[in-house]
């Protein structure tokens, strides 16, 4: 058995957290510059859109091997290799754009690639929190993480990767080449960092069927963690369904010009900021199960204000308020699960979150495109609306089992 120590978020967390603020950032503008070197290399929406869709998919294919992988190996050494890989696969980009040979196969093979590895980064990180932060300290860990991922990825990372690709096309993918190594370097320096709480021998290890078979029954017998896991695939199948046509509703419910529709955008973010912020406080003030109740109810009420609104102003406040609930939401979850599941299974049971958000979240995009052929832009979100209601009704009761260790102020 190999003693785990829990210190207050420092050197180790420092670390963790710069690493993930400069992928963040890296990844942002490639998020930007992504889709517009598509538009540069074809003119047909669909392939444009099968981008995203091609990152994306390795999260339904390989999210549960993943996350046994994350709980077989060594997690800081996976985490720095598959960040050089990452690297090394946006270099290649980068050098394809810069010497005029960037295809849609080429661009299409490299999302892909990145989005795999992305499953077995973003599973381990989630992984190594708990090994560097001290259980009371995880919600005030979780804000800062999130907190950072709005300010690098979503507020900085979009105008500048924008920017980048206006220089040169191939300058934002050399920058978040350049970050992944970065990265690297900072994780490649915690110490410490056991990769299992439990040392298993190789001789008696398990087939990666039953260890991934064993994750996902842990995380089924455990009552609270189950119902946070269905509750936030609905959700996400819901919310996802009813923003797939924002852009559309925008336009024709609200009036917005298309700079209309981005400063509306921006408005998720600014709720989540908020939110990073206000998670632990909250969570202290009126108990954890009371914060996840209310989320629930705030999810029904964002689908039913933006449902009936032609009101720009009011659908923004509702946007905001609904950014706050999903970073306190995310946060508050995450704590909970990172303390709950025992250490030689937290990529397991982390990778199913992370199968069912991204799984939940593809479900949804589909759905919403299909509802708005057939009916109109806000009939989603009525659906959504209902959905949320039997999601809180159903998990009403369990969320009383919410009940971390204190917060500290």
């Amino acid at each position: 058995m190999l003693a785990l120590e829990h210190p207050r978020p420092g050197a180790g967390f420092a670390r963790l957290w710069t690493a993930t603020a400069v992928s963040n950032l890296g990844d942002g503008v490639t998020m930007v510059a992504g889709p517009l070197l598509l538009a540069t290399v074809t003119d047909e929406p669909a392939l444009i859109a099968g981008g995203a869709f091609a990152a994306q998919l390795p999260w339904l294919l390989f999210a549960l091997v993943s996350g046994a992988y994350v709980d077989r190996l060594d997690r800081r050494r996976l985490v720095v290799a598959v960040n050089l890989l990452r690297g090394l696969i946006l270099a290649g980009v980068a050098a394809a754009v810069a010497t005029g040979h960037a295809s849609v196969p080429l661009i299409y093979a490299a999302w892909f690639l990145l989005g795999a590895g992305e499953t077995l980064a973003d599973t381990a990180y989630g992984a190594l929190l708990p090994s560097v932060v001290a259980p009371e300290e995880l919600e005030r860990a979780n804000a800062r993480l999130g907190a950072t991922f709005t300010i690098a990825n979503q507020f900085a990372a979009k105008p500048l990767g924008a920017w980048l690709y206006g220089i040169a096309a191939a300058v934002p993918f050399g920058l978040d080449a350049v970050t992944f190594v970065v990265a690297a370097a900072l994780i490649a320096g915690l110490h410490r960092v056991p990769a299992r709480s439990v040392a298993v021998p190789d001789a008696v290890r398990s087939s990666l069927r039953e260890e991934i078979a064993e994750g996902l029954r842990w995380l089924w017998r455990h009552r609270l963690l189950r119902t946070l896991a269905v509750a936030m695939g609905v959700a996400n199948i819901a919310f996802c369904a009813a923003f797939a046509v924002f852009v559309l509703y925008a336009r024709e419910r609200l009036g917005l010009s298309d700079v209309g529709y981005g400063f509306l955008l921006t408005t998720f973010a600014v709720g989540g900021l908020a939110g990073a912020g206000l998670a632990a406080r909250l969570a202290r003030r009126f108990g954890t199960a009371a914060v996840l109740r209310a989320g629930l109810i705030v999810e029904v009420l964002t689908h039913l204000t933006l449902a009936i609104s032609t009101n720009p102003l009011l659908a923004g406040g509702a946007i905001i308020i609904f950014g706050v609930h999903t970073m306190v939401w995310g946060v508050l979850v995450s704590a909970i699960r990172q303390r709950a599941v025992p250490e030689h299974l937290r990529g397991r049971v982390g990778s199913v979150h992370g199968l069912l958000e991204t799984g939940g979240a593809a479900l949804g995009w589909l759905l919403g495109a299909a509802l708005t052929q057939l009916l109109d832009v806000t009939t989603p979100f009525w659906i959504a609306a209902f959905a949320m209601v039997a999601v809180t009704a159903a998990a009403w009761r369990t969320l009383s089992l919410a009940n971390p260790l204190p917060v500290r102020g």
